[in-house]
């Protein structure tokens, strides 16, 4: 059997609301789009990574660092639009089958090539349209809303993503390992066209989570997990907490 041939796409808006500019904002002395960037580069199990933007000035960015990069439409409501787009774009070109794509976002600067290769794990199952990953989550998670939690069944598929405490622990026994989702993805293609042409679902509206359109619209998110959990970052908080852990490994 050939190997598989997985591409890495790296959303990345400059019009960001609640930080602005924050992919070009530095970290430890480096924008936090080199942090994704290196950290997507350093995987050994993709043909290639690739920046999606919307914006010259990241453009002119990537350029100068010699990282792969493609502008897109600055009318795409999601990362997921853009990933798309870019996807689309190499499918039309017909230089490279690609038989996974991946999406890093560009405010995950903690990101590790450990994440993506986590990811590749379930897609190596042909029947697999959709993966993403978990960690155990900390004590503070499980009660922040800002951290997603998961609940799988025994096959590793996701059964719901929830900014609520999930399960609900009724009879207060303590105990349950409770799983924090890391906002990264897999697709098959055929599943990122369909997820990009639905409509916006019910429950994704309700929770402000995407990936329930998928659950909703009963295509199945496989789940593999990882130790290296991450800061997605929204806030000048969590910048600072992200430039922390960086100085601290070195």
């Amino acid at each position: 059997m050939a190997p598989m041939k997985a591409v890495a796409i790296i959303p990345a808006r400059i019009a960001s609301t609640r930080l602005p500019r924050k992919v070009l904002r530095e970290i430890a002395g480096r924008p936090m789009l080199a942090h994704v960037y290196d950290a997507a580069s350093k995987s050994k199990l993709l043909s290639d990574v690739i920046v999606a933007t919307d914006s010259e000035e990241i453009m002119a960015v990537c350029k100068a660092n010699g990282w792969h990069a493609r502008m897109t439409s600055d009318q795409h409501k999601s990362g997921t639009d853009r990933v798309n787009e870019v996807a689309n774009a190499i499918a039309a070109e017909g230089k490279m089958d690609v038989d996974v794509f991946i999406n890093v976002q560009g405010d995950e600067p903690l990101a590790r090539a450990e994440h993506i290769d986590a990811l590749l794990g379930p897609m190596q199952n042909p029947d697999v349209l959709v993966s993403t990953v978990m960690t155990p989550a900390p004590a503070a998670d499980i009660a922040n809303p800002n951290a997603v939690k998961i609940v799988v069944n025994n096959q590793g598929r996701a059964l719901y993503f929830s900014r609520a405490t999930i399960p609900f622990d009724r009879d207060k026994t303590g105990g349950f390992r409770y799983m924090k989702h890391l906002g990264f993805y897999a697709y098959r293609k055929a599943a990122l066209d369909r997820f990009c042409k639905m409509s916006e679902s019910a429950m994704e509206r309700s929770e402000r989570l995407e990936q329930l359109r998928f659950l909703e619209n009963g295509i199945d998110i496989y789940v593999a997990e990882t130790p290296h959990d991450t800061i997605g970052v929204d806030t000048e908080e969590d910048l600072k907490r992200v430039e922390s852990i960086l100085k601290a490994r070195g």
